[in-house]
């Protein structure tokens, strides 16, 4: 039985994680880890058919010891400060956060794209960014019989990837408009600490789209938007690829939506297309138009399948294909991912 941690154990991404463990089953000591704040809760799990209650620990370099895998659903200067201490310990680091994604050392991994890369691990493996996660699972298969070269993406990305005060913020605006009462600085109330408030977007988001994720970077493209292709360049083992991204911020609740439009290094016509994606493992195609069937955030929302649709040649690029995915972010995009790697150690 595998000794595991899970740390930031109380946000939207570490209780998916929790859900999954139990879900596939993974027999495992399980302890939890997150701020001090949240230290002495109890959470109940349920791993391979045994219920038991496990109370939360406040994270601390000596948290670790013993532990033989921790995922981690923190934000990436967390990520940085307990990274030593678990690999220390001997523990490998299944990392969510962007700390270490970019790093040399450090494989960046998406287990049906590239799982063999977990053997160059040196402690430390990084989960991608949720959109690339997504984006790259609905093209991994067209690539191995054609090479991308170039990309061109605009990502709709839910509430949900802003975080529990994401979800908060749209439930709360919406409630304001359709009482006819004008929002109140856009701010947010934590539910569970109702003298806490937090801005979740600096743009109202209720019935609005909001063209910026991240910080902007020197070439005016936002941090979220370069991740797209620095990070696919590096899971897929594309060092050359060429991508422009835009990401846009939409009012749905669960699950991110991309538009991608890709230069092939040969020619493939659709249906050579759509024979591929229904032979891709972790893609579902959803592409009928006489049954209105396209790849939609509800359809899979709490699902860890990648739907794929709108499937066209593209009328710019020569050797261009278009085509529509949608995917849960808190599960294959972040929480699904990280115990997928696990999975390929035990």
């Amino acid at each position: 039985m595998i000794k595991l941690g899970i740390l930031g154990a109380t946000g939207a991404v570490g209780l998916q994680m929790i859900k999954c463990i139990e879900e596939r089953k993974i027999e495992c000591d399980l302890k939890l880890f997150a701020s001090k704040k949240s230290a002495g809760k109890v959470v109940k799990v349920n791993i391979c058919g045994k219920e038991k209650e496990i109370i939360i620990e406040e994270a601390k370099d000596t948290s670790f010891a013993g532990l033989d895998f921790v995922l981690g659903a923190v934000e990436a200067e967390y990520a940085r400060v307990f990274a030593k201490p678990i690999v220390d310990a001997g523990a490998i680091f299944i990392d969510n956060s962007n700390a270490f994604r970019m790093d040399k050392e450090v494989p960046l991994v998406v287990p049906e794209i590239n799982g063999e890369d977990v053997k160059l691990n040196k402690g430390i493996i990084s989960n991608p960014n949720c959109s690339t996660i997504i984006t790259d699972m609905a093209i991994y298969g067209i690539n191995k019989v054609s090479k991308i070269k170039k990309m061109i993406t605009s990502t709709y990305q839910a509430v949900s990837g802003a975080g529990v005060y994401g979800m908060l913020a749209l439930d709360e605006q919406v409630a304001y408009l359709s009482k006819n009462k004008d929002i109140p600085n856009h701010k947010i109330k934590d539910i569970n600490t109702p003298d806490f408030e937090s801005r979740a977007f600096k743009n109202q988001i209720a019935y609005n789209l909001i063209p910026c994720i991240g910080s902007f970077t020197d070439n005016d493209f936002t941090t979220e938007e370069m991740k797209m292709q620095n990070e696919t360049r590096k899971i897929m083992h594309l060092p050359d690829l060429k991508v422009t991204c835009t990401c846009v911020r939409v009012p749905v609740m669960r699950s991110h939506s991309i538009s991608v439009t890709m230069e092939l290094e040969k020619k493939l016509d659709v249906s050579s297309v759509k024979e591929i994606l229904k032979n891709t493992k972790g893609v579902k195609l959803v592409d009928d138009k006489e049954k209105f069937l396209y790849p939609m955030p509800l359809s899979t929302t709490d699902k860890d399948i990648v739907e794929v649709g709108r499937i066209r040649e593209d009328l710019v690029f020569e050797n261009g294909i278009t085509l529509f995915c949608t995917g849960d972010q808190i599960r294959k995009g972040a929480a699904t991912n990280a115990v997928e790697i696990l999975e390929l150690f035990i």
